[in-house]
């Protein structure tokens, strides 16, 4: 058990597993600002539906993940790229904001079909994209990994 502890934590140390950390805290602050958003316009306010709710809550904690993505974790500044960058991070996302919301959508009618009273709507609503969105998260940083990595090597080059 120590030994594995001791390789976890140099792991986490290099470069690689430094990246996959701060990866991992970039979507628990997203996950966390999707929730309370949700949490807040489904829960609290009924503003809209759970479905319409989620997507509300979740493009809305797309964007600080954007930035803190591009900055923090792959070190980019300067200006975004919009076919490399942007456009690639946003149909990630919005594929997983769709799986989200059929997710909350199975746990809308699963929750009337029980006829489960408002609170355990939004625990279960939020459940699901919990879910969802830890489903779609180790797939996500491997694509943004290889992305951002082959426009670094594309900048190297440029600038060789």
């Amino acid at each position: 058990m120590r030994n594995a502890l001791v390789r976890l934590w140099r792991l986490g140390r290099s470069p690689e597993g430094l990246k996959v950390v701060r990866y991992t805290l970039v979507s628990l602050i997203s996950a966390l600002t999707s929730l309370v958003i949700l949490t807040i316009v489904f829960g609290v306010f009924r503003l809209w539906s759970a479905v319409v709710s989620t997507l509300f809550a979740n493009v809305m904690a797309g964007i600080p993940s954007y930035i803190l993505n591009r900055r923090w974790v792959w070190g980019k500044s300067g200006r975004s790229h919009i076919w490399r960058e942007i456009l690639p991070f946003w149909v990630m996302s919005i594929t997983g904001i769709g799986f989200a919301l059929y997710t909350a959508s199975l746990a809308r009618n699963f929750a009337s079909a029980h006829h489960l009273h408002h609170l355990a709507q939004t625990a279960l609503v939020v459940g699901a994209n919990i879910t969802a969105f830890g489903i779609l998260w180790l797939l996500k940083f491997i694509i943004l990994n290889r992305l951002f990595a082959q426009i670094a090597d594309a900048e190297v080059g440029v600038e060789a």
